[in-house]
């Protein structure tokens, strides 16, 4: 483990960490250690060390695939979800929408922050999951996780689509929810909003051709700190 540790940081010298970890920034975008590495000062590894290093970075770790569609560029989802008209409702209005009109709330967080919380009747189905396997180019990803002092890192979850389908069908009526929520709505500071694991959600979504798809603004953050009802299994 601690020589894929030593492949991965010396890897980022040359490279963004966040290609690494395609799920980084969907998962941990609110996390203040989140950021690109631009520069390393030297790690006082001998010539030889290094070049091995570099081998084998090269030939096992760092060879990764195409984009999925979660993994497309935030530009491109924002574009399509302003395109379906996904709009996003506040906490009470999704609360509301649930209780009038059959409105599914689908959280997307992990299980287990799920299981901690969540609003009554939501679906559980989780974007990105815990990274099971151990391969070398999942290890080089744990690496890099850890890197940011993050040890519990997350992949893209492979079975989203397929679960959603067995539980929902094409014309439900979906709220996608997510811890913090982000947001569509460009501002000074963010002129294009804010990507999130529920934003990122709905997108695939429409994609696979569900047309009534909703999104939390101020995510389940906000639906807690308003005192809106939730329950746990814990």
């Amino acid at each position: 483990m601690a020589a894929f540790t030593s492949i991965a940081l010396q890897y980022s010298c040359t490279t963004s960490l966040q290609s690494w970890v395609p799920s980084l920034e969907a998962t941990h975008y609110n996390n203040s250690r989140w950021g690109r590495v631009r520069s390393c000062k030297s790690t006082g590894k001998t010539s030889h060390q290094l070049k091995m290093a570099r081998g084998l970075t090269i030939q096992s770790a760092a060879t990764k695939q195409a984009k999925s569609p979660a993994e497309e560029d935030w530009k491109v989802k924002r574009e399509l979800l302003l395109e379906k008209r996904v709009r996003s409702v506040d906490a009470k209005e999704a609360l509301r929408l649930q209780k009038e009109n059959n409105f599914v709330i689908l959280d997307v967080r992990p299980e287990a922050e799920f299981k901690e919380a969540h609003p009554p009747d939501a679906i559980n189905v989780q974007i990105y999951r815990l990274i099971k396997e151990w391969t070398a180019w999942d290890i080089a990803r744990r690496a890099a996780f850890a890197f940011f002092g993050i040890f519990a890192g997350t992949e893209e979850n492979p079975e989203f689509m397929q679960t959603v389908e067995a539980k929902l069908d094409k014309n439900a009526k979906i709220i996608v929810a997510c811890s913090a929520g982000g947001t569509m709505k460009p501002s000074q500071n963010l002129p294009e909003g804010q990507q999130s694991r529920s934003l990122i959600a709905a997108y695939v979504l429409v994609l696979n051709g569900y047309n009534n798809v909703f999104h939390l603004e101020g995510g389940l953050y906000t639906w807690f700190k308003e005192g809106l009802p939730s329950v746990s299994e814990e």
